[in-house]
């Protein structure tokens, strides 16, 4: 539901109040929605996806980072990453499956194989028993078109992996999200939450004294000592 959240932020002021973005969807119908039970819905599924709330702490963080990026790409990772933060399934699958098929882009993906590791994932994921075939289908295919709407895939004669990009957005977000979980900065670098940005533990110092030397971030290491801030430099 990636284009809905882009069109209803962009509908909207700068500054939205709490419950804002409810009243935009049902009462001034920002999304064209030709009844009032197509709009209940739209807003029960975009709002559980992306945290639609103006004092939630992470969708504040959200909300800056989509003021600040600078290109349609970086709005569509950080979106992907607010969406893998807020739902385990897609942080998994994300981590877990896809990482690899990032790495070694152009890779095919395919529905049968996100059938697998659902069907794989019933332990950590119990709601998944519960599916119906029909919905655990829907559930698939939905996943990979919003790869491509994120632009971790294209479609060609078939979808393959698109390797993102480092962009400024998606990574201070998931900084913003480790600190608001009380992660410290040191195990911060560790997090395999990197993962859904198709970057190794190995890699994770590198990118962001990249993003520190651009002033994106401030990132500094000396041994065990880690100073990591998602404020970008004045």
């Amino acid at each position: 539901m990636y284009t809905d959240l882009r069109l209803l932020l962009d509908s909207a002021d700068t500054s939205v109040p709490d419950g804002g973005y409810r009243a935009l969807v049902l009462e001034e119908n920002r999304l064209l929605r030709s009844s009032g039970s197509s709009r209940q819905k739209l807003w029960k599924e975009l709002s559980a996806r992306y945290r639609l709330i103006g004092t939630d702490p992470l969708f504040v963080a959200f909300q800056g980072e989509w003021s600040h990026c600078r290109s349609e790409a970086e709005r569509a990772l950080t979106a992907y990453m607010l969406l893998a933060l807020n739902d385990r399934l897609v942080a998994d699958l994300g981590m877990d499956w896809l990482f690899d098929r990032l790495r070694n882009a152009p890779l095919e993906l395919r529905v049968e194989d996100v059938l697998g590791f659902i069907a794989r994932s019933v332990r950590e994921h119990p709601e998944v028993g519960r599916w119906s075939e029909t919905t655990t289908l829907r559930v698939a295919q939905h996943y990979l078109a919003s790869l491509r709407d994120f632009g971790l895939a294209r479609d060609t004669l078939r979808k393959v992996t698109v390797r993102p990009a480092l962009y400024a957005g998606p990574v201070r977000l998931l900084i913003r999200a480790l600190a608001l979980a009380g992660v410290s900065d040191l195990n911060a670098l560790r997090s395999p939450l990197f993962r859904l940005l198709a970057l190794d533990t190995a890699e994770v110092i590198d990118a962001l004294g990249e993003l520190n030397g651009t002033g994106a971030l401030r990132f500094r290491m000396q041994a065990d000592v880690v100073e990591l801030d998602a404020e970008m430099a004045k």
